[in-house]
């Protein structure tokens, strides 16, 4: 008979540190996530940051070659800084391989007018501000959806309402998935359930949430959570690879997003910034490859989500008005 204990999923160090008297606390099984994703898997994998079909072709190719599995591939600079050709072309490259591309959306407050942005405090930060920045982003919305892309990246609460209400209405395709951006990611139970009755269907969660808070929230939503494993400086800079599977057993369901730290920011992309984002987009690849290989040396790469899947499942909404 096989022991069990030998295939166990183990913790990092944990031989050694047994040995030496010094073993970590059992885990408590009344933390771990009980969700999982529509049509089986706890985790996906995400690369960010993609800011156009070149970028798009570099990870494609670095994911082939480094055998890095994708669910979803998305960009931070904003549908309306590609062309209509350039859409579609990344549109016809992840539909190929079958993994889900995600644009976000409009003009946003730390590109606008608003100075508050540029305080100390941050001010309003990313919210649309004013009916035409709203516009904006319905706009995008409308555009990318129509050349068939299926997810769109979100960062305001009033956009997301906006756009989830068009979903409910026909306006938008009634399979588009809207994503909450890292940049106003939720940081309690009880925020991350307003966003998931808003209609979001992928929240990001800062990366500095502790385990503790994701068994939080955890309790009171099963909406599919992202996690940058690496966050990029201007949002932390946190590297988490060593609690992966960790943060998988709490957070599930769950996108892993290989993000990049000590690389410059690269919104809203141009040309000028050409060989940079190539290369961090490359990096960012062979940075999902690290996190597997972790993964599988602690036995914890199993359950994941067949490549493909793409939909949240059943999740709770607020109604809406008549």
């Amino acid at each position: 008979m096989t022991d069990a204990s030998a295939t166990a999923p183990r913790r990092p160090g944990e031989q050694i540190l047994t040995a030496l008297g010094m073993s970590a606390p059992a885990l408590d099984p009344a933390d771990a996530s009980p969700h999982t994703f529509p049509g089986g898997g706890r985790w996906r994998t995400e690369v960010p940051s993609c800011e156009g079909p070149e970028a798009l072709a570099v990870v494609l190719k670095e994911a082939s070659r480094l055998d890095v599995p994708i669910h979803r591939i998305s960009q931070g600079s904003g549908v309306w800084m590609l062309t209509d050709a350039e859409i579609t072309e990344m549109v016809e490259a992840t539909a190929e391989r079958d993994i889900e591309l995600c644009l976000f959306t409009g003009p946003r407050g730390t590109w606008d007018i608003g100075g508050s942005t540029r305080t100390d405090s941050g001010g309003a930060g990313l919210r649309a501000r004013g009916h035409d920045a709203v516009a904006g982003c319905v706009e995008d919305a409308v555009r990318a959806t129509e050349l068939g892309v299926g997810c769109l990246l979100v960062a305001d609460e009033g956009v997301l309402w906006t756009l989830h209400r068009a979903r409910a209405a026909g306006l938008l395709p009634a399979d588009t998935t809207l994503k909450l951006s890292a940049l106003v990611g939720p940081v309690n139970p009880a925020s991350f359930a307003v966003y998931e009755g808003l209609g979001a269907d992928s929240i990001n969660v800062p990366s500095d949430l502790t385990l503790d808070h994701l068994t939080e929230i955890r309790r009171v939503s099963a909406t599919p959570m992202d996690m940058y494993i690496e966050a990029p400086d201007d949002l932390g800079g946190y590297v988490r690879m060593y609690e992966v599977a960790e943060l998988i057993r709490r957070g599930a369901p769950l996108y892993l997003k290989f993000g990049l730290a000590k690389a410059p920011g690269i919104y809203p992309y141009g040309h000028h910034m050409r060989e940079l984002t190539l290369a961090t987009a490359k990096e960012r690849v062979r940075r999902g490859r690290l996190a597997l290989d972790l993964l599988a040396r602690h036995g914890a790469d199993g359950d994941m989500a067949p490549l493909g899947s793409r939909l949240p499942g059943d999740l709770s909404r607020f109604d809406i008005p008549s």
